[in-house]
């Protein structure tokens, strides 16, 4: 075997702890099936002294984690920090300047970062990889990058982030509120104390603006995903959508349209025989639609210590292998500048949940406004009340423009009749 691939891991959270764990029980396993040796050289976290399951003794700490781009050992540095910003990104742009090879779990850094980051490594003839940035275990760079290389892909979403996925389950399984079953996964750990990252679309933003560049060749934009969470969901809408003949996921989409890239993050009903349907609990799954290989569907633990780790090894194993590859699928400088779609220019099918007076001629003033829009309705519900004379409404709508069904809800909002602003999931049909 050649020389070892010297490492420093910074940041022993969850991840970096696996990582280290990894390195010093199945180094060796790692080196035969890449021809080259694994050296664990150095790690950086705050605490030194906290038990995080593997030996520490021997191993190098840094007092100061940027220390770590200034050693002249180092192949490859791990960087577990987090944080679109501040010493992550400090820490990654001194290696690469420094000519060290980064491999990263940061999807904020790289959703904001990643077109600079690409061209700063390509500039210094290093690395950048950040398999375990978007979909924990899934190998979804790979697949895309190297699988899909030789299609064109119209259109890529998926479920991308575990924690809204669980609860959306649990709503559907067990009939509880949504803020009840968000206690639950706090208690249990699958959601933080400030779930907002999560619940309200933000952490799968960042994956689907990833996603979108590597699918569409494209630098990293972040600003023009268009993002909704799952705050909102009811009971309602869960017992419906299945009436439908349908389930909630919470996806991040990217398509290549007539009007530019849409990208969006929004809770959607997805038809109860499409695949992505039956994904529930914490799992990730990501789907793609391209030219030659056509439908393509992956799924596994999008979470978690050890699959994330997984991730971050098989970056490992690809620089041991000696496998250079872009960032982005493309050269930083052929990155395509690309046209964003208009949103209110969308035309998707969508559910509307309404809270209206059981009285008769509702739903005709209703369809009445819709009609001046030129939106039709393919079909609606009405059952029982929720109190003594109000009942829910659920409109299932053919394709409409967002700008005109944006101008239909403001005008049915007014109505005396209606007594909630009405709520509105994008309904996903065979080639979306």
């Amino acid at each position: 075997m050649s020389d070892s691939l010297k490492i420093g891991v910074a940041g022993l959270g969850t991840v970096g702890a696996s990582v280290v764990r990894i390195l010093q029980t199945d180094g060796e396993m790692l080196a035969n099936k890449a021809g080259r040796a694994v050296e664990l050289v150095s790690v950086a976290a705050r605490d030194k002294n906290k038990d995080r399951g593997f030996n520490g003794a021997d191993l190098n700490w840094c007092d100061d984690v940027l220390d770590m781009a200034e050693d002249s050992r180092l192949d490859v540095i791990i960087e577990l920090i987090g944080g679109a910003d501040g010493v992550a990104l400090d820490l990654v742009k001194m290696a690469l300047e420094n000519g060290i090879s980064v491999i990263t779990a940061n999807k904020a850094m790289m959703a904001h970062h990643g077109a600079e980051l690409a061209e700063l490594a390509e500039r210094n003839d290093v690395e950048l990889r950040y398999e375990a940035a978007i979909a924990g275990a899934i190998p979804v760079v790979k697949t895309i990058r190297e699988g899909l290389a030789a299609n064109t892909i119209s259109s890529v979403y998926g479920i991308l982030n575990g924690t809204s996925n669980y609860i959306l389950t649990e709503m559907r399984e067990t009939g509880a509120d949504f803020n009840d079953i968000l206690k639950i996964a706090q208690d249990k750990g699958y959601a933080e104390a400030d779930p907002g990252f999560d619940i309200d679309g933000v952490d799968a933003g960042h994956k689907i603006a990833l996603l979108s560049a590597l699918a569409f060749d494209m630098a990293p934009n972040f600003e023009r995903v268009e993002i909704r969470g799952i705050r909102n969901i009811t009971q309602t809408d869960i017992a419906y959508a299945e009436e439908l003949g349908f389930r909630i996921k919470l996806l991040g989409v990217a398509r290549q349209t007539d009007l530019g890239i849409e990208q969006s993050v929004e809770p959607c009903l997805i038809a109860t025989d499409r695949p992505m349907a039956a994904i529930e609990g914490s799992l990730n799954a990501v789907y793609t639609e391209s030219n030659y290989a056509n439908e393509t569907l992956i799924v596994g633990r999008g979470a978690g210590g050890d699959e994330t780790a997984s991730a971050v090894m098989s970056d490992v194993a690809d620089i041991l292998r000696g496998n250079r590859l872009p960032v982005f699928g493309v050269g930083a400088s052929q990155l395509r500048d690309v046209r964003f779609a208009d949103m209110e220019e969308r035309c998707v099918p969508i559910y509307v949940r309404m809270i209206v007076e059981d009285k008769s001629g509702v739903l005709a003033d209703l369809t009445s406004i819709l009609r001046d829009l030129n939106i039709s309705v393919k079909s609606a519900l009405q059952h029982s009340e929720i109190e003594q004379g109000i009942v829910p409404m659920i409109l299932r709508l053919h394709r409409a423009k967002a700008s005109d069904l944006t101008e239909a809800l403001n005008r049915i909002e007014k109505l005396e009749s209606v007594k909630e602003t009405p709520f509105t999931m994008r309904i996903i049909e065979q080639g979306d």
